[in-house]
């Protein structure tokens, strides 16, 4: 028999299952609670709210090959020039595919383009001083957004993985680590008996030959930090440092080579993917002054590929070039 409800009761009943409802979209048939589920993610701009499984991300500068490796559930990307020769196949297809809802910079973001993606998630990768040229406020209009910029370049590796876990797609992400790590100590205990003794320069490929200048990497920069995985150590540290990335590079005027790389005994210098030297490197190597260095006159001078790898898998063909380039000194 129908059991009779006071008006008390049914007004609670139906309040209850309003409460229930408004967890989702407003459609009962909608995904299950779960998935609207939130958690609190701390990032650069704060503390933000976000979904605890996103459906539909939106990512820009470093996050993007990130999130390409991770398999994140991407509807909408930055472009990534300087990374594409980085990517695996699979990577730079989806890479192509996806719509393109900012340029290279900050500046260039589509927020048109952004709202049109109907992101539940939108992943910014720059670093923080960047963050002056993007709109916040208006993307937040669109969905959730979480700032993870690189400071350091070494930190890619804690960054990536921040941005991965931004979008649920861990287990993607630490899959891809662990190879890495793997190759990693692999190659360490192959050149365990020559890298960990030797004091290495590198020339990297920012220097500004306009203003007479080259740029000396150091431990934990761009060009060095993977060779530091193979057990590598690059001496010396920046005379005065500028934050980010200036403190673990410096740019010297080309009349200070001998003094920046006197007590080298292996140098190794950035080159384009393709192996072709940069402008900036190659007048380093141009220079006079280079033929004098002892690690030049030694032989002990090595060209390294991919040097702007910022994603695990991106790093184990840095780990590859840096084994082909290196391979030299296991002979000697």
């Amino acid at each position: 028999m129908p059991i009779a409800r006071s008006p008390k009761i049914a007004g609670a009943l139906a309040l209850a299952l309003a409460v229930v409802a408004g967890c989702g979209s407003g459609d009962a048939e909608q995904a299950p609670a779960a998935e609207a589920q939130t958690r609190v993610f701390t990032a650069d701009n704060g503390d933000i709210t976000i979904p605890v499984a996103p459906k539909r991300v939106v990512a820009t500068g470093y996050a993007v090959p990130a999130m390409l490796e991770a398999d994140a559930p991407l509807v909408g990307i930055s472009t990534w020039q300087r990374g594409i020769p980085l990517m695996s196949d699979e990577d730079r297809k989806r890479y192509e595919e996806l719509p393109k809802i900012a340029g290279e910079t900050a500046a260039e973001t589509n927020y048109e383009a952004v709202a049109q993606a109907d992101p539940d998630l939108i992943v910014i990768g720059v670093p923080k001083p960047v963050l002056a040229d993007i709109d916040l406020k208006r993307l937040e209009q669109i969905a959730p957004v979480v700032a993870i910029g690189p400071s350091v370049p070494s930190m890619w590796r804690e960054l990536s993985r921040k941005q991965a876990d931004a979008a649920g797609s861990l287990a993607a992400f630490d899959a891809v680590r662990d190879e890495y790590q793997a190759k990693a100590k692999k190659l360490a205990e192959k050149y365990a008996a020559v890298l960990p003794g030797l004091k290495l320069g590198h020339v990297g490929a920012y220097g500004e030959v306009a203003k007479g200048n080259f740029q000396r990497e150091f431990n934990g920069s761009w060009g060095t930090n993977v060779v530091q995985d193979m057990g590598a150590t690059y001496y010396g540290e920046v005379k005065v440092k500028g934050g980010g990335s200036k403190d673990v590079s410096e740019y010297p005027s080309i009349e200070e080579l001998p003094a920046a790389f006197a007590d080298a005994e292996v140098i190794t210098y950035s080159v384009k993917p393709d192996g072709s030297v940069p402008p900036p490197v190659q007048y380093a190597l141009d220079s006079p002054l280079w033929k004098e260095l002892p690690a030049v006159k030694a032989g002990k001078v090595f060209p390294l590929r991919y040097t702007e790898a910022a994603t695990y898998r991106s790093a184990m063909r840095t780990l590859d070039a840096a084994d082909e380039a290196l391979t030299p000194l296991l002979n000697r």
